[in-house]
C-alpha cells in the first residue's frame, strides 16, 4: 500500500524561470566536462551546504573546478541563477493535483537546491503548506543521488521503501536512484519524449498508478 509520496522539484512540479540554468552556469563558466561529470560536481558545490550568499556559493564552484575568480563571471551566475527562480512558475495542474493526492497521501518533497531558490519558490507560492516533510539537499548535505539520500529520507518519516513512489522528471537523479533504494518510481514526462514505464505526461495522471 502506498502511504506517501515523494515528490521531485525542478521540471516536476515547478519549471525553471530560464531553459537550463545548470547548462548556462557551465557555459558562463567555460568547463569543458561531459555535462555529467559536470552537473555532479557543481551540485555537490553549490547545493550540500549552506553559504551567505550566491556569490560564495558560485565561489565555492570555481573553486571545485579550479578555477580563477572572475567578478564580472560572478555577477553574471548570480543574475542568471536568480532569474531561474525568480520567475520560476508551478506546472499549472500542481496545486490542485497535490491537494486531492493528500487526502489519501502523505506527500513529501525532495530537491537538489541551494538555499536560496527552492525555499523562495515554494513559499512564493504556497506549496510548501502541502508538503508534511521537506528534503533540500543544502540542509540533508547530500544529493539525491547519494546512496544515503532516500536512506535517510525513510529513516526520518518512519517509512519502509514499499509504502512510497517517487515522482520525478529525470531518470538520472530521481528514478534511477530512488530504484536503487528499493522505492517504486514513476517518471514525469511531459513531452512524452522517454521510453520508460510507469510514465505520467502530468500529475493528474498519478493517482491511476498508486
Amino acid at each position: 500500500m502506498t502511504k506517501a509520496i515523494i515528490f521531485d522539484l525542478w521540471g516536476t512540479l515547478v519549471e525553471t524561470g530560464i531553459r537550463s540554468p545548470l547548462k548556462q552556469a557551465q557555459s558562463i563558466l567555460g568547463i569543458e566536462l561531459p555535462f555529467s561529470e559536470y552537473v555532479v560536481r557543481m551540485e555537490r558545490a553549490l547545493m550540500t551546504r549552506k553559504f551567505t550568499g550566491l556569490r560564495e556559493a558560485f565561489q565555492a564552484v570555481s573553486a571545485e573546478f579550479s578555477l580563477a575568480e572572475d567578478e564580472d563571471t560572478l555577477d553574471r551566475l548570480v543574475g542568471m541563477w536568480n532569474s531561474s527562480w525568480m520567475l520560476a512558475q508551478p506546472y499549472v495542474e500542481v496545486k490542485s493535483a497535490l491537494t486531492k493526492l493528500r487526502q489519501n497521501h502523505t506527500l513529501i518533497l525532495v530537491s537538489n537546491t541551494d538555499e536560496f531558490s527552492a525555499p523562495r519558490v515554494l513559499e512564493k507560492f504556497q506549496l510548501n503548506e502541502l508538503f508534511e516533510k521537506m528534503f533540500f539537499s543544502f540542509e540533508v548535505g547530500l544529493l539525491k543521488t547519494d546512496p544515503d539520500f532516500f536512506t535517510e529520507v525513510l529513516h526520518q518519516t518512519n517509512l519502509t521503501a514499499t509504502e512510497v513512489v517517487m515522482v520525478g522528471d529525470s531518470m538520472e537523479s530521481d528514478i534511477l536512484p530512488a530504484q536503487r533504494a528499493g522505492i517504486k518510481a514513476i517518471l514525469v514526462d511531459r513531452r512524452s519524449r522517454r521510453d520508460f514505464s510507469p510514465k505520467i505526461n502530468n500529475l493528474h495522471q498519478l493517482s491511476a498508478l498508486l
